[in-house]
């Protein structure tokens, strides 16, 4: 994001003020295509914030990127919060999301409580719901509680059991058709923007001209009104990607040179060195080892011990 478009620009100094769903909104109004991430952890979401990425979302990809799951189905609320936490008291300007995990919000009862808690115990700004029509009135229930709504249409990994595999999704008449009213759906809900994962190019820019709130798409082509990206696959943490990611970086291979590295000069006894080291005045190491004066032979502690009655 450049300074000229940053909707949230920081004098040097001055109080960091946090987005909002207002802000995005102008965003998309300006005609600006928006940037997500995911994130997981504190000095991960200092350096995302840093950069000027407007919204950070707390995916359940921690389940696959960061808690080895098999796949999202097992993240819990206890492990979005834990992550949440640390992302939110990490970045202090962007908007934060909070994905909601699988089953936590079977109820509307339930997701409003759910959702409540990723504000209140979190600090996170709003939270994500997957589903379209089947989660309308869930959406409504947590809108109408004060709490903002990102939609997730399209591909929705918790859902893998029921789709069988991750596939592009709309591809037929029907499922178009299915898509595109899941996208109103959730717009008339109130959410305030809507995830477009693993939608045909066509499709995704065909439902993005018919909203009004933001599109953000992954796998979705260009069409949307923004992209997220996963954070493993953005800076290169695997051999594999998916095919609608790009990787910016290539940590796998850094992260691999460095410890290789560092285990090589561990082993040779080059690491540490005198730069990493910290050394005391050698009079007062003498001291403590019995090499200075005051340690004659005549001074040195019995072969028997110490007393245990000696005063020390």
């Amino acid at each position: 994001m450049s300074a000229s478009t940053n909707p949230n620009p920081v004098a040097p100094g001055a109080p960091v003020r946090r987005l909002t769903i207002s802000d995005i909104a102008r965003l998309h109004a300006d005609g600006q295509r928006i940037a997500m991430i995911t994130a997981y952890d504190y000095p991960v979401a200092r350096l995302l914030d840093e950069s000027g990425i407007p919204i950070l979302l707390v995916g359940d990809s921690l389940g696959r990127a960061v808690l080895g799951y098999e796949n999202e189905i097992p993240v819990s609320m206890d492990d979005m919060l834990h992550h949440a936490k640390a992302v939110a008291k990490g970045a202090r300007s962007a908007l934060i999301v909070g994905d909601m995990p699988f089953l936590s919000y079977a109820t509307p009862e339930q997701a409003v409580h759910n959702a409540g808690r990723f504000l209140a115990e979190a600090g996170l700004q709003a939270v994500k719901v997957e589903g379209g029509r089947r989660t309308a009135r869930t959406i409504e229930a947590i809108t109408r509680a004060g709490i903002p709504v990102m939609g997730h249409i399209g591909l929705t990994p918790q859902s893998v059991n029921q789709i069988g595999k991750l596939r592009v999704l709309g591809k037929t008449r029907d499922a178009a058709r299915d898509l595109l009213a899941d996208a109103m759906a959730v717009q008339e809900a109130g959410a305030f923007s809507v995830v477009l994962e693993l939608v045909p190019e066509q499709l995704a820019t065909a439902i993005t001209e018919r909203l009004q709130i933001p599109t953000i798409g992954i796998g979705a082509g260009a069409g949307c009104s923004g992209q997220v990206q996963v954070l493993t696959d953005l800076l290169g943490y695997e051999e594999w990607h998916p095919r609608h990611a790009r990787p910016y970086a290539n940590l796998r291979e850094t992260i691999l040179a460095a410890a290789r590295a560092y285990q090589a000069d561990v082993e040779a006894g080059t690491f540490p060195g005198l730069a990493e080291t910290v050394r005391m005045d050698d009079d007062v190491i003498d001291e403590v080892l019995g090499h200075s004066a005051l340690d004659r032979p005549g001074r040195s502690i019995p072969a028997g011990g110490i007393p245990l009655d000696r005063d020390l």
